[in-house]
């Protein structure tokens, strides 16, 4: 097996496949392949625990399916691209730390890698699409590829060393740093502040590496230029009225699930 990372503002990843050879991807990341590729989806691959598994990575908002891409009698090659501005990055599995990363960071791997949900907690309705916040769980053998969105800045924690990071800039750390979810304190900071609810405690030692281009900001910003009714009802009100709601309830109630 052979492969390379072209492009900068939007890489893909090359993957060279001798015959037997394969590597596996949630459903819907591939970009393209050679005719000697054979595709077979799975409930099964990488998420270790069979269709329990799989139905788990439903629940916390991942995919039921993984498709697997392997070279039959010759070699093949199989390509995927990111999906936003960001960087592919390789981690090597097995002879270390696993890894957790943000939702939508797992971009493909070798097969004896596992993939499953790390982290889950609700954070109110309208935060993080009304989903909550997610981390999935990489882990196994082999070498798998993270999708981070924005520039990458890594922070190498020391034990005991805390770090405060806005949900989204995180892109993926090690299990050895300690993580959770916390509000931003006082109540004026929540509703003015302009930097969200909630930030991430990360608690060395191990290594961090943060995103600076947030999906959920992305989406914002997008959603600003894009033609929409500000009436009572329409989707733009739903979204504001759920996030208010969502502070509210979190200021009023928390939410420790």
């Amino acid at each position: 097996m052979q492969t390379r990372i072209l492009g900068t503002t939007m890489p893909v990843l090359e993957v060279q496949l001798d015959p037997n050879e394969s590597v596996f991807s949630e459903s819907g990341e591939l970009s393209w392949m050679t005719g000697s590729i054979q595709m077979t989806t799975h409930t099964q691959m990488g998420g270790g625990g069979g269709i329990f598994g799989a139905l788990k990575r439903v629940a916390g908002g991942g995919s039921l399916f993984m498709t697997e891409y392997r070279a039959t009698q010759y070699r093949g090659e199989v390509s995927f691209a990111t999906k936003v501005p960001g960087h592919i990055m390789p981690v090597e599995l097995g002879q270390g730390p696993e890894y957790m990363v943000h939702r939508h960071g797992f971009l493909c791997a070798t097969p004896q890698v596992t993939i499953g949900v790390g982290f889950q907690q609700s954070l109110g309705a309208g935060i993080f699409g009304g989903n909550g916040f997610l981390l999935q769980k990489v882990g196994g053998q082999g070498t798998a590829w993270l999708e981070l969105s924005g520039e990458l800045i890594v922070k190498n924690l020391a034990p005991g060393e805390t770090l405060l990071v806005h949900p989204g800039h995180v892109g993926a750390f090690q299990t050895s740093v300690g993580f959770q979810i916390t509000m931003v304190p006082g109540i004026k900071n929540m509703i003015f502040g302009g930097d969200g609810i909630f930030l991430a405690v990360m608690t060395g030692p191990g290594a961090v590496w943060l995103q600076t281009l947030p999906i959920s900001r992305l989406a914002h910003q997008i959603y600003e230029y894009l033609p929409h009714n500000e009436r009572r009802g329409s989707p733009a009100a739903a979204v504001g009225g759920g996030l208010l709601g969502g502070i509210v309830g979190s200021i009023l109630g928390g939410d420790n699930q």
